[in-house]
């Protein structure tokens, strides 16, 4: 399994906030928490050694959330006529310094639940950063600059141990759907995972080592595609990248032989133009359209049949 290699593709590069790219000097404003009356405390406890409160900021027209030390998961429910009973996990990206919640993770749940699919926001919790706004837009910037000391290639079992909380989370909210599938009306078999950027990177390490999780079927939108050995009952995978995306797009594509040369199927949209981060941000590129494909995709594997 090349783990490893896959984690550092990554995690030294999608430290990024998952932002469009046309956008890179907008300032991060503090807001207050956001209110989250529907959103169900995870089962995983506190972040060990955390002490930063969670705190929440604006930034390209968006909301995003960091220095998150208890996991949640926020439910968004079709309207019970149109539900299909197939299921979501949404995990928003951020280079798990931040997250995203607005742009790739609310917006994204709220456009499933309009097609019948329960979604499912998952808040995971983050590697902390300073608690005052402007020494974490320092730190950000430090990790960014061309002299800034790139941490040494970890071995498969130190990079799997540094992702442990998340893909802890990750198994807790599926756990979490499973037990309450009868009151969502959710068909157990039927709950996939969604992913950006590190969001992406932790529904990949789901879907490798999150033991009891095993989405059925899993999205990887804009995340590193390095290959991997996938399991051998790996499931279905979407895959969206853009050509112009600072972070990925030079990569190569090993996920997706990875997948082909498993005989498991996979799609894989490669836009010219969408830069990094660009979710559901409403653009004038074709990587706007990357929603309606994966709606498509997903009723291609049934998952738009309402169950009887």
């Amino acid at each position: 399994m090349q783990w490893a290699r896959y984690t550092v593709a990554g995690l030294a590069l999608a430290c990024a906030l998952a932002v469009p790219a046309r956008a890179q000097d907008d300032r991060m404003t503090p807001i207050a928490t956001p209110a989250q009356p529907t959103a169900i405390v995870l089962d995983t406890g506190k972040l060990p050694g955390s002490t930063a409160p969670e705190a929440w900021h604006s930034q390209y027209g968006s909301v995003f959330a960091r220095n998150v030390t208890v996991a949640t998961l926020t439910p968004f429910l079709p309207d019970p006529a149109k539900a299909t009973g197939a299921a979501v996990v949404v995990a928003p990206g951020g280079g798990f310094r931040t997250l995203s919640m607005e742009n790739e993770g609310w917006q994204v749940a709220r456009a499933l639940a309009e097609k019948g699919v329960a979604a499912f926001v998952l808040k995971y919790r983050l590697n902390p950063t300073p608690v005052d706004m402007p020494g974490f837009e320092r730190s950000m910037r430090e990790m960014f600059s061309a002299t800034a000391v790139r941490p040494p290639r970890p071995s498969p079992e130190q990079a799997m141990a540094d992702l442990a909380p998340q893909i802890a989370d990750a198994r807790a909210a599926f756990a979490l759907i499973r037990r309450r599938a009868g009151e969502w009306k959710i068909d157990p078999d039927r709950i996939g995972m969604i992913g950006f950027s590190a969001g992406a990177m932790l529904t990949m390490a789901t879907t490798l080592a999150g033991q009891d999780a095993k989405p059925a079927f899993i999205a990887n939108i804009y995340g590193p595609l390095a290959p991997m050995t996938p399991p051998a009952d790996a499931p279905p995978m979407f895959v969206a990248l853009a050509a112009d995306d600072p972070f990925f797009a030079q990569g190569g594509f090993g996920l997706i032989d990875s997948w082909r040369t498993a005989k498991r199927p996979v799609e894989f949209h490669f836009f010219e133009q969408g830069g990094h981060g660009f979710g559901m941000y409403p653009k004038e590129t074709t990587s706007t359209g990357w929603f309606d494909s994966y709606v498509r995709w997903i009723g291609m594997h049934g998952m738009l049949k309402r169950a009887h």
